[in-house]
C-alpha cells in the first residue's frame, strides 16, 4: 500500500478551504494553516467580496463540493441602467434587462469557506492555527509534497513576482464599498418597476463619469436571504470621497441610502427600506484592488517550490465578478491534475498547470474585467454593445454571458468583430440592430418615488 501524498495549504479563505477539501478527497494527507481559528474566520472578519458564481463557475465548484445553498436567493438576470450628470443635469441614457440564460449565486464567502472547512475536518484534514511567515513556509514546504499559498493579495504574495508581461494596471481602477443589508424580499414585487423578474434580477446602475453600483440577491452567513451592495468609484469622482468616509456598518448603510437618493432617485425608496444586519458588525468593507497577475510558482529561502492560487496568483478588480469564479475554476482544475499526477510536484509541473489555467480562464477573465472597467482597449465594444443590448435582448444576454464564460470574449477585437458578434446573437445585421437604438426618455421609478 502506497504512502499517501502530503499537501499543505496556507490560508483558510475561499481558495484555501476549497483546495484543502479537494485534495483530501483526492487522497492527500492535508494540513491547512491559518492565522485565525474557525470561529474568528467566520465571525470576526468581513467578507472579502460578494463571491458571486455566474453560471459555468458553479459547475467547476461542484467538482469540489455539492451545492449547499440551493434554497438561497439566486439571480437570473441584470437590470442595467446607464446614467450621466448629477443634480439638475442628471439624465437617463439607456437601459436593458436581460435574463442571463444561466443562474448566478451570491453567497457570503465566510459561509462558503466555513462549510468547506467543516467538511475538510470531517474527512480527516488537519487544521493548524498559527501565523505563517516566509521562514515558516520554508519549513512547511520542506515537509510536504505539494504546498499551495492562498493568503490573498497581501501576506506571502511577495514570493510570487509580478508578471510584467501580463500585468496591465499599476494602480486601482476603482475605490470600493461593500455592504450587506436586509429588509427587502426577492419576489416579483421587489424592484418590479425595473424588471418583470423583480428581486431575481440584480440592479446594475452605471454612471458615465463616476463609476458603477451593483445590488444583488445574497445569502448572508447569519441573516440568510439579504441584498449585497457593491459600489465602484472611479478615482477622483465624488463617489470616492463618499465611500472613503464610511467608518462602520451604520455609516455604510447611510452612505448607500444617500448615494441612491442623490444619483439614482428612481430606486431610492426601495433602498431606504434596507437595514443593517445587527448581528454582524463586519458586514461591510471598503478599499481598492490593483489588478495584478503574478508568476504563480515561487521558491522559499531553501529552494522549496510553492504555488499560488486564488487572489494570490491573480487579483481582479471585482467589477466583473471574476475573482471568486477564477478561484473555483483554478482550484478544481489543479485538484483534478494533482489527483492524476504520479510524479513530483516540481516547478515545471506547477508552472504547466498555471499556464493551462491562464490560457483557458485567467487571461479571459482579466480581459472581461477590462471590458467592464471601460478600458480604452474595449472602447469600441462599449460603443456598440450597450446600444445594441438596449434593443436586442439576446445581445444583452450575451454581454453578461461574458461573466460566466469569459473565453467567449477572446478574439472579438476589432469593430468588425464586434459587429459580427452582435449580428450572430441578434440574428439580423448589426446595422439594423443599432439603427433602432434611441436614448431613453426617462426610466420608470419606484411607485413610492412617484408618490413622493
Amino acid at each position: 500500500m502506497s504512502t499517501p501524498r502530503t499537501a499543505a495549504v496556507v490560508g483558510a479563505g475561499l481558495a484555501g478551504t476549497t483546495a484543502a477539501l479537494g485534495l483530501v478527497d483526492a487522497g492527500f494527507t492535508v494540513t491547512l494553516y491559518s492565522d485565525r481559528d474557525r470561529d474568528a474566520l467566520r465571525n470576526d472578519v468581513p467578507a472579502t467580496g460578494t463571491a458571486v458564481y455566474f453560471g459555468k463557475s458553479r459547475e467547476a465548484d461542484a467538482r469540489i463540493i455539492e451545492d449547499l445553498y440551493a434554497d438561497g436567493p439566486h439571480s437570473t438576470g441584470m437590470s442595467t441602467r446607464l446614467h450621466t450628470g448629477e443634480g439638475d443635469t442628471r439624465a437617463d441614457v439607456l437601459e436593458f434587462d436581460p435574463d442571463f440564460r444561466y443562474v448566478a449565486q451570491g453567497v457570503d464567502v465566510r459561509l462558503r469557506a466555513d462549510d468547506r472547512l467543516g467538511r475538510f475536518l470531517d474527512r480527516g484534514g488537519r487544521f493548524e492555527v498559527r501565523a505563517v511567515d516566509p521562514d515558516a513556509l520554508d519549513a512547511i514546504a520542506a515537509d510536504h509534497d505539494l504546498t499551495l499559498v492562498a493568503t490573498g493579495k497581501g501576506g506571502l504574495s511577495t514570493l510570487f513576482p509580478v508578471d510584467t508581461e501580463r500585468n496591465v494596471y499599476s494602480e486601482p481602477q476603482r475605490r470600493l464599498l461593500l455592504v450587506t443589508l436586509q429588509g427587502l424580499g426577492h419576489g416579483a414585487d421587489t424592484f418590479g418597476y425595473r424588471s418583470a423578474a423583480g428581486g431575481a434580477h440584480n440592479l446594475f446602475n452605471l454612471h458615465t463619469d463616476f463609476g458603477e453600483a451593483w445590488l444583488g440577491p445574497y445569502l448572508h452567513k447569519d441573516a440568510g436571504a439579504t441584498w449585497s451592495f457593491l459600489g465602484f468609484a472611479k478615482p477622483g469622482s465624488p463617489w470616492e470621497e463618499r465611500f472613503a468616509a464610511v467608518t462602520d456598518v451604520r455609516s455604510a448603510r447611510q452612505t448607500v441610502v444617500d448615494f441612491y437618493r442623490d444619483y439614482f432617485p428612481h430606486d431610492a425608496p426601495e433602498i431606504q427600506q434596507l437595514q443593517v444586519i445587527e448581528s454582524d458588525p463586519h458586514s461591510w468593507l471598503k478599499g481598492a484592488v490593483t489588478p495584478t497577475v503574478r508568476r504563480a510558482v515561487g521558491t522559499t529561502s531553501s529552494g522549496h517550490v510553492v504555488a499560488a492560487i486564488g487572489d494570490t496568483a491573480i487579483a481582479f478588480d471585482p467589477l466583473a465578478g471574476q475573482g471568486a469564479q477564477n478561484t473555483a475554476v483554478q482550484v478544481a482544475a489543479l485538484v483534478d491534475a494533482a489527483r492524476a499526477h504520479d510524479g513530483e510536484f516540481n516547478a515545471d509541473w506547477l508552472t504547466e498547470q498555471f499556464e493551462k489555467h491562464w490560457h483557458t480562464r485567467g487571461h479571459a477573465a482579466a480581459e472581461v474585467t477590462r471590458l467592464f472597467l471601460g478600458d480604452p482597449k474595449y472602447a469600441v465594444h462599449a460603443e456598440l454593445l450597450f446600444p445594441a443590448a438596449t434593443v436586442s435582448e439576446p445581445v444583452a444576454a450575451a454581454l453578461f454571458g461574458f461573466l460566466s464564460e469569459p473565453d467567449t470574449l477572446i478574439g472579438i477585437d476589432t469593430r468588425e468583430d464586434v459587429l459580427a458578434f452582435i449580428a450572430a446573437k441578434a440574428g439580423e445585421p448589426a446595422e439594423d440592430v443599432l439603427a433602432r437604438f434611441a436614448p431613453s426618455t426617462g426610466f420608470t421609478a419606484s411607485p413610492a418615488a412617484a408618490r413622493a
